[in-house]
């Protein structure tokens, strides 16, 4: 098998692969700071795809396994290079550009939600892209085909153009200190006893196979499991709470994070005159009723591209862009 131009969207957490035609679509979990299988992994994808150039776009560079980003950047680049070989790679920067000479390393830090804005931009126009993944949330504006959000997540944190809650990998105690049950309202421990891959589990909106990240007990992925973690949110075990206050908590956490993005999104959409939101990522069913409570306007990307590439789909961006511009060349 050989894909011509695949694109690697490498996070903290999960790495993502999708060719530029979307017919490969692959996510690896593989956390960089746990004696991380990243190199290894990038080895058996470079023997088993044969790709002939590869775009990658990274937010790893944050894991706090690393001194500082520049440490980051430069542990995963290195990793790339040796499993691809040189002169395969290009690196997506935060203009949504693939890195040149003169630019700082610095650049290449957070500068996945640039690839996917960028062909947004092209292909959808004006609007808010919105990505919801496992574990963050982007809003950046697009105007004239250009991206207008801050450079650096710390940039895009004060300006509500990431919202750092996701589809799996949230605690839910950073989302609520109080939950409502049939017995009054109930103040929440702020252990990392559950996260949001459970409450949406429950809810249907993810099923196992979704499910990729690490359970916040080790234990399994079932909704059994699953409600058993809830229950430790306020403190109790199945024995002391209802099936029916467990699923009221789950509703609770869908309701206050997209109570969170609307709020975020309102702020950006003002701020920039737009009102058309294009959804992306495993959390599309979040953004939905984010724009639908504001009157907004909004694209799938699933709907356009297919559900396994909204999943990735800043690597399969980056691939799209760096096979238009070896056209171009």
């Amino acid at each position: 098998m050989s894909s011509k131009v695949i694109g690697l969207d490498i996070g903290g957490a999960n790495t993502k692969l999708a060719s530029s035609d979307g017919k490969v679509v692959e996510l690896h979990y593989l956390p960089l700071w746990k004696n991380t299988r990243l190199p290894v992994v990038l080895k058996e994808i470079a023997q088993r795809l044969r790709p002939e150039k590869v775009a990658v776009a990274m937010t790893g560079e944050l894991a706090d396994c690393f001194e500082d980003k520049e440490q980051g950047i430069r542990f995963i680049t290195e990793a790339v290079e040796a499993a691809f070989g040189p002169g395969k790679t290009a690196y997506v920067n935060s203009r949504g550009r693939f890195q040149g000479g003169r630019d700082s390393i610095r650049e290449l830090a957070a500068a996945n939600w640039a690839a996917s804005a960028r062909l947004a931009g092209k292909e959808i126009g004006d609007c808010l892209f919105v990505d919801v993944g496992s574990t963050t949330s982007d809003i950046i504006p697009i105007i004239s085909g250009e991206h207008r959000a801050g450079h650096t997540d710390f940039e895009r944190l004060l300006r509500s153009e990431l919202v750092y809650a996701g589809t799996l990998r949230t605690n839910l105690a950073a989302l609520l200190g109080k939950v409502k049950l049939g017995e009054g309202w109930c103040r929440t421990s702020s252990e990392l006893f559950a996260t949001t891959a459970d409450a949406y589990l429950l809810l249907g909106k993810i099923d196992e196979s979704k499910f990729t990240c690490e359970t916040a007990d080790g234990a399994g992925r079932n909704k059994t499991d699953a409600m058993r973690r809830i229950a430790r949110l306020v403190c109790a075990d199945l024995s002391e709470i209802s099936e029916a206050d467990i699923y009221e908590i789950a509703k609770q956490v869908k309701e206050k994070q997209v109570s969170v993005l609307a709020e975020a999104i309102f702020e950006v959409a003002e701020r920039n005159g737009l009102d058309t939101i294009a959804a992306a990522g495993l959390g599309e069913f979040l953004i939905r009723e984010a724009a639908e409570s504001l009157g907004f306007e909004c694209i799938s990307v699933a709907g356009r591209w297919g559900e396994e590439v909204s999943k990735v789909f800043p690597a399969y961006a980056a691939a799209r862009l760096l096979e238009s511009e070896n056209a171009e060349h």
